[in-house]
């Protein structure tokens, strides 16, 4: 460089520059540097920068970001003549922790006429703040456990990639990034592709829809993705994320399997079955077995109750059974009359349970017809009480034996079980249906008192549910309504 050249002039011009400007001598010498190059190194006079290339290498650490492999300092290029531009380095202080930069760099080399330099000046731009807020992202864009890829729109080319793609497809990052999005098709099989397609290619919004992304060691996964345009160094890009839909999909194959099952179990049991809403009680759906034994087709009954279709005989025991229903969710052994379709009545006993489908309670009702059972039973009892009506030359325990078919569980069954006044009041009151709460208010006992003899009374009975008191009360002759204390 020439010696004794004027610059103040040229100094003049470029102090009051946003760009830092740091002029060179050829020799290593720092000779000038303007405000905002003093203010990007953090200091405040070319002292504290250094007056050499070697001082203010003992002051600054500086390295490439983009391209390790060149091994001489920005600075040292300048000074040697070389041009270069766009070089993106970060500037550490080596005495003052925490003054760190990144600075956009470019070479000015001024030749005379001869082609000799007459001024080496090294420029620079402060861009510390976009690497800091690309840094945030990419911290971010990483440690974000949904799903995503960014591509730029110029190319659409895959630029960046999470780990949570990487661990929902099993793709390697490298398999991944510099890519199209047609070579690792992201909109694969995307319910409105062209839409999708069509937005991408005008750097416009991608809304929600489902696709399947095909992996690399072949199968597919099923997906929700969706785009949405943002820049990245200034360059239009875009990013999509994921919702893995893979266990919703198991979930729904897995929901539907089991109501397939549970559809072709109702409709082949041989017992008459319904199928209500618990809220309700509208009949959802009907066996085979049930049209067969009541007569009534699925359209005479989807859709309405058993009171709206004539099912029930006595208001009472429709509102004992749904009164029970209501309390426990459960019934077992409840015994009533039904009217068949051509007005004709069963003899039912009925068993029901709440059941969970989907989102909804529903109330599954086993129907068992006992028609010829107590056909049969009254025909005995008929038999027997004729020949009790004249009971002359009958020894007193064939009496009691013949009076304990006609009522199970009144004499001999009473002395077996040793069970006392209270205790029958209580066995009665069960059978009919009361609570405990019912029971202390019609004998006038306290809550506890009525528990102290349900508890003697199980005992005795070798039973332990009030479900299975009921049904064997109800077995053994005891009354299905309420009775007199």
């Amino acid at each position: 460089m020439t010696e004794g050249v004027d610059r103040s002039e040229l100094r003049q011009i470029v102090a009051g520059l946003s760009e830092g400007i740091i002029l060179l001598e050829s020799d290593g010498r720092i000779t000038w540097a303007n405000d905002a190059a003093l203010a990007m190194h953090g200091v405040s006079s070319l002292p504290a920068l250094g007056a050499t290339i070697a001082n203010y290498e003992a002051q600054f650490r500086s390295g490439y970001r983009e391209d390790g492999a060149i091994s001489s300092p920005p600075m040292r290029r300048a000074a040697a003549g070389e041009h270069f531009q766009d070089v993106i380095v970060d500037v550490v202080s080596r005495t003052e922790p925490g003054i760190a930069f990144v600075h956009s760099l470019r070479s000015l080399i001024v030749r005379d006429a001869a082609g000799e330099p007459t001024c080496l000046a090294l420029i620079l731009q402060n861009v510390t703040p976009q690497f800091e807020a690309e840094e945030r992202f990419e911290r971010t864009f990483n440690a974000n456990p949904a799903p995503a890829v960014i591509c730029r729109l110029s190319d659409l080319r895959h630029v960046k990639v999470n780990s949570g793609f990487l661990e929902m497809t099993g793709y390697r990052r490298s398999d991944v990034i510099g890519r199209s999005v047609y070579e690792l098709d992201v909109l694969g099989c995307a319910l409105n592709r062209e839409l999708a397609i069509e937005r991408l290619n005008a750097g416009r919004t991608i809304p929600q829809m489902e696709a399947c992304l095909r992996l690399p060691e072949g199968g597919t996964r099923f997906v929700i993705v969706a785009g949405q345009p943002i820049e990245m160094a200034e360059e239009p890009c875009m990013l999509f994320t994921f919702a893995d839909l893979e266990l919703r999909k198991k979930a729904e194959t897995a929901l539907r399997q089991s109501e397939e099952r549970f559809e072709r179990a109702f409709r082949l049991t041989p017992v008459p079955t319904v199928l209500m809403r618990a809220s309700d009680f509208v009949i959802s759906g009907v066996n085979t077995a049930f049209t067969r034994v009541f007569g009534y087709g699925e359209e005479a009954v989807i859709g309405r109750s058993p009171q709206m279709v004539g099912l029930w005989i006595r208001e009472t025991a429709r509102q004992q059974f749904e009164a029970q229903v209501a309390t426990t969710g459960i019934v077992a052994g409840f015994e009533t009359c039904l009217r068949h379709q051509d007005g004709g009545e069963l003899d039912s006993l009925i068993a029901a349970e709440r059941v969970a489908i989907g989102d909804e309670d529903f109330l599954l009702c086993v129907l068992q017809d006992i028609t010829d059972r107590k056909r049969s039973e009254r025909e005995l009892f008929a038999s027997i009480e004729a020949v009790m009506a004249d009971t002359s030359w009958f020894s007193r325990g064939l009496i009691e034996k013949l009076a304990s078919l006609r009522h199970p569980g009144r004499s001999g069954e009473d002395a077996t079980l040793n069970l006392t006044v209270r205790e029958r009041q209580m066995l009665e009151l069960i059978c009919s249906g009361f609570g405990d709460d019912a029971i202390s208010q019609r004998l006038g006992l306290s809550r506890n008192t009525v528990r102290n003899h349900t508890a003697a009374l199980y005992r005795k009975l070798g039973l332990h549910k009030r479900s299975e008191v009921i049904v064997w009360g109800r077995n053994h002759g005891f009354p299905s309504a309420p009775t007199g204390a």
